[in-house]
């Protein structure tokens, strides 16, 4: 069975279109397989976009112990 597939149009800059050709061309693959993997990268990457808990932990930390001058620097 197909999978079914939807067209859209964008604009790339010349160079990223240039490279992401010719990887595919290297890689024997088509265009939209590899636009197509790019996209699922993206979205997979923006899903797991959270701070890890010691970066959280630390701004907590600095947070309470400047927080009056971060509200005052925010003025």
């Amino acid at each position: 069975m197909a999978e079914s597939r939807e067209k859209f149009a964008t604009q790339v800059d010349p160079t990223i279109l240039a490279t992401v050709r010719s990887l595919a061309q290297q890689e024997g693959r088509q265009l939209q397989a590899l636009i197509e993997e790019a996209l699922a990268d993206l979205i997979e990457k923006r899903k797991q976009a959270r701070p890890r808990p010691s970066v959280m932990a630390a701004y907590q930390a600095s947070h309470e112990h400047y927080g009056e001058l971060y509200r005052k620097l925010a003025r």
